[in-house]
């Protein structure tokens, strides 16, 4: 059966005529263009013409890679902030622990300095921790009877006194600190020589001179060492600057505040002196009396100790007059 279409409805040249038609005017165009740009002026148009539509298209896109873009970057962002701070925490610490150590580092060069010139054998230590009772000013160190340390030892810094051996363990020893309100050191000034006993305890850091006379020649600023007259502490050693002085009219007495010069909450490594005073015992006396035979003998050796320097001065006159006579 056939189904085309009646001879009425034929119109037209034939699909295939009309693809070959429009090829070849196709490549007519191309070869124009080509050789002789004759389409520029038509691109334009059509180029002008329909770039709103392109906008209008790319709008989507450009949306959805704006989007991604943002995201990406929020979390490259993100990671590298938090990168960063890593890094300025770690390189922070690492400077505070570089400082840490140069001021360790400082400190023990001061104290090998320091124990290089002390005549008096030291023991180096290091605070382990703060004693337990709060209202007293204690420290731990990690040396004990078993390093040959003692209650009464004084404790040094490489700036002057710590503090005192109070209790000693066999491993660690307690130091009481100046400024407790239990201890007590003898001082004496460096410009005049005047002598004292500082008490711990007064004001929070701080030494007290007690019963000094209004009239004493103290003054700002002067320093305080151990006198050495108890035994216990070396003389010389500096312990406090006077930062106070309060003198009142109504009593012959003035109070007098002092700042400790040593690092006494400032420092890990300390130096425990193994001092002792040096005072030789005296000797025994002989309480036993002479007997006859010994007054005797003694009594002999002088006598002829006598008549030994009498013959030897006769003997000096006796060649004092020759030698004159010999020049007459």
């Amino acid at each position: 059966m056939d189904y085309s279409p009646p001879p009425l409805f034929k119109q037209g040249t034939s699909a295939v005529a009309r693809l070959v038609i429009f090829v070849t005017i196709a490549l007519a165009l191309l070869i124009v263009d080509a050789r002789f740009d004759a389409m520029r002026i038509a691109r334009q148009v059509a180029a002008t013409v329909l770039m709103p539509v392109e906008r209008l298209v790319l709008v989507p896109r450009d949306a959805l890679r704006g989007v991604f873009d943002y995201a990406q970057s929020s979390v490259t962002l993100a990671t590298e902030n938090r990168e960063l701070r890593q890094n300025a925490v770690a390189q922070a610490n690492a400077a505070v622990r570089q400082a840490q150590l140069e001021a360790e580092n400082n400190q023990l060069r001061k104290l090998l300095h320091l124990t290089q010139q002390s005549a008096t054998p030291v023991t180096a230590a290091e605070i382990l921790y703060d004693a337990r009772d709060p209202y007293s000013q204690r420290i731990v160190i990690d040396q004990g009877s078993t390093h040959d340390l003692r209650a009464g030892y004084p404790v040094i810094d490489e700036r002057g006194v710590i503090g005192q051996i109070t209790r000693v363990s066999p491993f660690q020893s307690e130091v009481t600190l100046l400024t407790d309100k239990d201890q007590a050191i003898p001082v004496q000034v460096v410009r005049n020589g005047l002598r004292s006993v500082a008490f711990g305890g007064a004001r929070a850091g701080l030494l007290d001179l007690r019963f000094m006379a209004a009239s004493a020649d103290l003054q700002v600023g002067d320093l305080l060492v151990t006198s050495g007259l108890d035994g216990t502490y070396p003389p010389g050693l500096p312990v406090a600057k006077i930062v106070q002085i309060e003198r009142k009219a109504d009593t012959a007495f003035s109070r007098v505040y002092c700042e400790p010069v040593a690092g006494v909450r400032s420092h890990r490594q300390l130096l425990v002196v193994r001092y002792e005073s040096g005072l030789a015992p005296r000797p025994p006396e002989d309480t036993a009396a002479p007997t006859r035979a010994e007054r005797g003998a003694r009594s002999a050796a002088a006598r002829a100790d006598a008549e030994q320097k009498a013959a030897d001065k006769a003997a000096d006159k006796a060649a004092d007059k020759k030698s004159a006579e010999s020049a007459q």
